[in-house]
């Protein structure tokens, strides 16, 4: 496969293109995203569907300067789809061939089914839950996928989308009009598609998890797994249909996007309503993750292998981390561990955390030595995008960022404490932190024994001078004793 590969998707109503940058096998990170408001639909529902030339006008301009980054950045493949306006376009063809023969470019019109599948491959390889229904509200139409641990068992489109319901019936004031349509078109749906967990995909999606995050005062601002309560948020979403564009916008939600949020929240939460959903999963990603995603595992079944983390994966094949230092700290700071969750009255689940911080730990020597935890708490915070709860994410960073004090301050975490644990887990979780790096302080990855004596950790082996002298300075939540052989 391409090192660099552009995706582009021309949608309804705004054409994207994402560069991808492999890094390994299965590493990969964004290299850019573009977006164009080119709205290839404007006018077409209301003229049998036929795309307009100053539609297809708008479209070629975007696609030429698409190409022109995609050079740039040496992509040496590029894959372009196309969605539901086109594919539904009586003179799609011309529009085609408009584009192959003035830019060199071809375009592959996808069904609604293809169209759900990659929204579904995005939100099953990069998103935390294995289970559930992903809603991908676009345009012309709008894709839902049924996944299943992680493998997507059924698809299906329908003909709602943001700009369609707009030019037929907001348009006209007609809401009772849209509703009714909606209702009609989702019994489609049957009782296939019903889970408690609904994976938000698209414009209109993120932008109303933008709304819900701003009326929280949420701590993050990340989307990409941003997760609320149906219940607690079906007010706000049914009050944004009959807003101003004044209250919209300070509502949160952005100039572009004024025209056509209305009818995409009436269909979201008719859809929400109908699948009997309890909880939403915002994904940052959709198609053009899911294009790339499904070229670079076609020979995987369009799955990463099991406990694999693409994000991690990519860390440390960018910041050249050392995989078998990473690998004997985390063993010395899983044994400390064992060793004291019972009286630190830790729960397994912190494992994980630990593992990742010590796995992750030396991204930011790459950028200052002498700063490194507190440049990895940053690069950790904004680069776990996938497969990580925003606790998880939060926790992994915050460890290595006050693993070399004994107490944290309240107030550089309270902000935070809707996604952490308590104060004192975090600080007990950076004292084993500290012991795993401690043993490790030469890099030789000694060979050591660990034990408990009472309620010290007793370390033995060789050359653990340095490891020794060092473990004087620092005052733990435990007895520590460092004993070179």
């Amino acid at each position: 496969m391409a090192k660099v590969t552009a995706v582009i998707d021309i949608g309804s109503n705004s054409a994207r293109m994402a560069v991808f940058k492999k890094t390994s096998r299965f590493g990969f990170y964004l290299l850019r995203e573009e977006k164009s408001k080119v709205r290839i639909s404007e006018r077409a529902y209301e003229n049998g569907g036929n795309l307009q030339d100053f539609a297809i006008e708008r479209a070629i301009k975007a696609l030429r300067e698409f190409l022109l980054i995609a050079k740039s950045l040496k992509a040496r493949k590029i894959l372009c789809v196309a969605t539901s306006a086109v594919r539904d376009a009586p003179n799609r063809a011309e529009f085609i061939k408009r584009v192959k023969d003035e830019l060199g470019l071809k375009i592959k019109v996808i069904d609604g089914d293809k169209e759900a599948f990659f929204g579904g491959v995005a939100a099953a390889n990069l998103l935390y839950e294995k289970n559930g229904v992903t809603i991908d509200i676009g345009g012309g139409s709008t894709e839902l996928a049924l996944i299943r641990n992680k493998r997507i068992e059924s698809t299906i489109s329908l003909k709602l989308g943001t700009v369609r319901l707009k030019e037929l019936f907001f348009d006209k004031g007609d809401i009772k009009g849209a509703r009714a349509y909606i209702k009609e078109e989702i019994k489609r749906l049957g009782n296939i598609f019903n889970s408690k967990k609904v994976f938000g995909i698209g414009g209109t999606i993120r932008a109303l998890s933008q709304a819900i995050m701003k009326r929280m005062e949420y701590p993050l601002d990340i989307l990409h797994g941003f997760t609320y309560n149906v219940k607690k948020q079906k007010e706000l979403l049914e009050r944004i249909i009959k807003m101003s564009d004044e209250e919209l916008l300070k509502a949160g939600i952005k100039p572009e996007r004024l025209d056509v949020i209305r009818p995409g929240t009436l269909i979201f939460l008719e859809l929400l309503e109908y699948l009997d959903a309890k909880e939403v999963i915002t994904s940052g990603v959709g198609v053009r993750e899911g294009v790339f995603l499904t070229d670079m595992l076609r020979n995987d079944n369009y799955r990463f292998p099991d406990n694999f983390n693409p994000s991690v994966r990519t860390i440390m094949d960018v910041y050249q981390i050392d995989k078998k230092i990473a690998s004997y700290e985390t063993k010395i700071a899983l044994e400390v561990f064992d060793l004291l969750k019972d009286d630190f009255k830790l729960d397994d689940k912190y494992k994980m955390h630990l593992t990742y911080a010590i796995k992750l730990s030396r991204a930011g020597e790459l950028v200052d030595f002498y700063e490194a935890h507190k440049h990895t708490d940053y690069i950790l915070l904004n680069s776990l995008h996938y497969g990580f709860r925003h606790c998880d994410r939060l926790l992994i960073s915050k460890i290595i960022r006050y693993y070399k004090r004994k107490k944290i301050k309240k107030k550089e975490i309270e902000k935070f404490k809707c996604l952490l644990p308590k104060k004192d887990i975090i600080e007990k979780l950076c004292n084993i932190f500290w012991v795993a790096k401690l043993v490790n302080i030469n890099l030789s990855m000694p060979k050591v024994n660990i034990k408990k004596e009472g309620k010290k950790i007793v370390v033995k082996g060789e050359n653990l001078y340095l490891a020794k002298e060092r473990s004087k300075t620092r005052e733990l939540f435990f007895d520590l004793k460092i004993e070179d052989e």
